[in-house]
């Protein structure tokens, strides 16, 4: 009970007249301290669960194949469009934490490792919280693959530039990233950012809209329901898939205006008018209450709800091609 009250106020609070960026409605994320310990009291047990994995992605070369994707899991996908690889909040460490021997360990290893990804052109960061900025992985693909660019939200270039990782660029919100061949456009979700004592707030975060000619894919990050989604669907357009978190929201009185439920998960699919959606941030890590299984059997009968709605959380490993 000790470590696990110190690890959530290590990586929940700091000293709130340190914070910088708010959310697009002008509020930030603070809990008090008080909320903390009533959560901490009446914090259920989760029934524990191991989740599949698939070994589809050892059928395939994965360096000559194009047009797919593969949930790694969490909130980390393997996406190769138009030749281009990408990498999005890559953990591929044992623990999401600052620390070795404590904080949220992983239920199931990742889908693939990194030396089973042939090439990375890019790798997205969508906010410096651990189960996200894993830094242990980062410094790994950039020693793997030199030449891949390293896409992070503003605050967090200082952090990769101290652990010498090199092309890296930070983003506040709609500024892009374009070459000929795609555009990166950092977007606003409602969330936060902390990773020590002092530093809450004091980089931002968000989700990566990416643009190829033919279509665009959204990765959501992490993040509440808010009129964002709308916002980003108005400027820039529906995105033909959309990578959106169903997990990590129980209870929800504390942590609805951080993490989204799967019936919210829905909403924001069709705020963005996305044609496709797929579930993340689920299984890996224990880092609330509910159940292991319970987010996508939540999904499935939200789903179940809405008129014509495409919207499931795909198995690790699987290889889902992009049409």
């Amino acid at each position: 009970m000790f470590f696990k009250l110190a690890i959530s106020i290590f990586l929940l609070f700091s000293l709130d007249i340190l914070a910088e960026y708010k959310n697009t409605d002008g509020k930030e994320l603070n809990k008090s301290f008080r909320d903390l310990l009533e959560w901490q009291r009446n914090k259920s047990e989760p029934i524990i669960s191991f989740i599949d994995l698939s070994e589809d992605w050892k059928k395939f070369d994965l360096k000559e194949m194009d047009n797919y994707f593969i949930w790694i899991g969490h909130s980390t996908f393997l996406i190769k469009k138009n030749g281009i690889t990408i990498l999005t909040d890559p953990i591929f460490s044992d623990r999401a934490s600052p620390f070795k021997s404590i904080g949220p360990q992983r239920l199931i290893p990742p889908a693939l490792y990194l030396k089973d990804i042939p090439h990375i052109d890019y790798v997205t960061v969508s906010h410096n919280h651990y189960d996200h900025l894993d830094i242990n992985s980062l410094k790994k693909i950039s020693k793997l693959h030199p030449k891949a660019i390293f896409l992070v939200p503003a605050g967090d270039l200082k952090l990769l530039k101290r652990k010498k990782i090199r092309n890296v660029y930070e983003f506040n919100w709609w500024e892009k990233f374009e070459t000929e061949n795609i555009k990166f456009t950092f977007t606003p979700v409602q969330h936060w950012s902390k990773r020590g004592l002092f530093d809450r707030n004091k980089s931002l975060w968000g989700g990566w809209y990416i643009k190829y000619p033919d279509y665009s894919i959204y990765h959501a990050g992490d993040t509440g329901y808010s009129n964002d989604f709308i916002t980003t669907k108005e400027r820039l357009g529906s995105p033909k898939y959309a990578f959106i978190p169903i997990g990590a929201y129980d209870p929800e009185w504390f942590m609805a205006r951080g993490h989204v439920n799967p019936e919210d998960a829905v909403k924001i699919m069709i705020d963005l008018e996305a044609e496709q959606a797929f579930g993340m941030h689920w299984g890996t890590f224990v880092l609330t209450d509910e159940d292991t299984l319970e987010p996508p059997q939540r999904l499935k009968k939200a789903v179940s709800n809405s008129n014509n709605i495409q919207f499931r959380s795909p198995i690790p490993g699987e290889v889902i091609k992009l049409n």
